[in-house]
């Protein structure tokens, strides 16, 4: 087996370029800029899709996204848009990127986006389950013979922000973003095949959304993260002030 590459804190998983920067992409860049090391894994290149001249192009998109936000990795997994559903292949194509990384914290996609794409609950499902195949033992065939390893926590952002509902879970936090909001909408931006001049609505509804999020929680800006374990506190006072 070939050396390690060094590993990630936390890796966040979208079913397609852009849904990262747009569920939680303003936690990532703070993340970075407090000295983490963070990727991001695209279980499909998005295409096709209606104003992309093809996959280059939406590739370029998600890489000038990267390095916007400052992740240390975008990998891009060789799963079909549009067909993108929870399979045993696909679970263990996205644990053997968890093994080789390591990550400590894995954010995927929380829940179900009616009227959207289908490919989002699925890719939940992917994620849910890759987290628990990295951490299998007498496996080591299914998985290229790369090291078991386990997961300590795992956290989900919401992308169905036209829902009053907030997704189920043990725990919910609100990250504060207040800093790195803009590094978020340039990031989301960067899709120009994906949000041209006609489509400027979708930057008001996610700076809305990261506004009104933070209401009870005093930051300017924040992003919603669903835990799925209860959060535990052991310095209540350094916790809330």
């Amino acid at each position: 087996m070939n050396e390690l590459p060094e590993p990630l804190d936390v890796i966040a998983v979208g079913a397609h370029p852009d849904d990262v920067e747009i569920g939680c992409g303003g936690t990532l860049a703070s993340l970075v800029e407090q000295g983490y090391r963070v990727g991001i894994v695209d279980l499909t290149d998005g295409e096709p899709t209606p104003l992309s001249p093809g996959p280059h192009v939406r590739l370029e998109e998600s890489k000038k996204a990267a390095r916007i936000l400052g992740v240390q990795l975008r990998e891009t997994l060789e799963l079909p848009n549009r067909k993108l559903f929870d399979s045993f292949e696909a679970r263990v194509e996205l644990a053997k990127v968890f093994r080789k990384y390591r990550p400590k914290i894995v954010i995927g996609i929380a829940g179900k986006t009616p009227m959207a794409s289908p490919d989002h609950w699925q890719a939940m499902q992917i994620t849910d389950a890759a987290v628990f195949y990295s951490r299998l033992c007498k496996w080591d065939d299914q998985f290229d013979g790369l090291p078991v390893h386990s997961i300590p926590r795992q956290l989900w952002y919401p992308l169905g922000f036209k829902s009053l509902t907030i997704p189920d879970g043990a725990g919910h936090l609100i990250t504060d973003i207040s800093q790195t909001l803009s590094k978020k909408i340039e990031a989301v931006r960067a899709y120009q095949t994906q949000f041209p001049a006609g489509k400027e609505h979708v930057f008001r509804m996610i700076e809305g959304q990261n506004h009104f999020l933070v209401a009870t929680a005093g930051f300017e800006a924040g992003e919603l993260l669903v835990s799925s374990t209860a959060i535990g506190v052991q310095d209540l006072m350094k916790f809330l002030l």
